[in-house]
């Protein structure tokens, strides 16, 4: 009988254990890929983070992502909705300006589900391996067309040196 009280006694606090723990499944997204993309012709960088998604979310949910703003100040948020078919998600962060070379950048990204609730969160950094001082300080082309930007090419001749971009602060 006491044997048989030892027993049922392990099994009840072995399923209040397991009753206490918080059921999750695996993270809905993976992170597959994170750089900085200069674009030349116009000018400007932005943060690409790629993610994969691994299980199914709940419909309505959205994937916010918070990148660390090179120039300082508050961090750039940007929101997205999760669609079901789509199995890639892109996330390109607003413009940014003042990337330097080596110095990791940090980027937070939250699943949130329908009414809101963490279903996932993932911090990683973001390293570039040169300066935006590289970049044009200008736009070289404007408009559907990619026509010379005449603020640079004045007369349609390309300078003889073209101004870089600069960090404001």
């Amino acid at each position: 009988m006491i044997r048989t009280f030892g027993i049922l006694a392990a099994i009840a606090v072995a399923l209040f254990a397991t009753g206490c723990q918080r059921e999750t499944g695996p993270d809905p997204l993976k992170l597959t890929g994170k750089m900085f993309v200069f674009n030349y012709r116009l000018a400007y960088a932005t943060y690409m983070i790629t993610l994969t998604k691994a299980e199914a979310v709940p419909d309505g949910s959205v994937v916010v992502a918070r990148f660390e703003n090179p120039a300082g100040g508050d961090a750039l948020t940007l929101e997205r909705k999760l669609f079901p078919k789509l199995e890639k998600v892109v996330l390109e962060s607003p413009d940014i300006t003042c990337v330097k070379k080596d110095r990791p950048y940090a980027v937070t990204i939250e699943v949130k589900g329908p009414e809101g609730q963490s279903l996932q969160k993932l911090e990683t950094t973001v390293i570039s391996d040169v300066d935006q001082d590289i970049m044009p300080a200008k736009a070289l082309v404007e408009g559907p067309a990619y026509d010379k930007n005449p603020e640079v090419f004045r007369g349609g001749k390309a300078p003889e040196h073209f101004e870089t971009a600069k960090c404001p602060v």
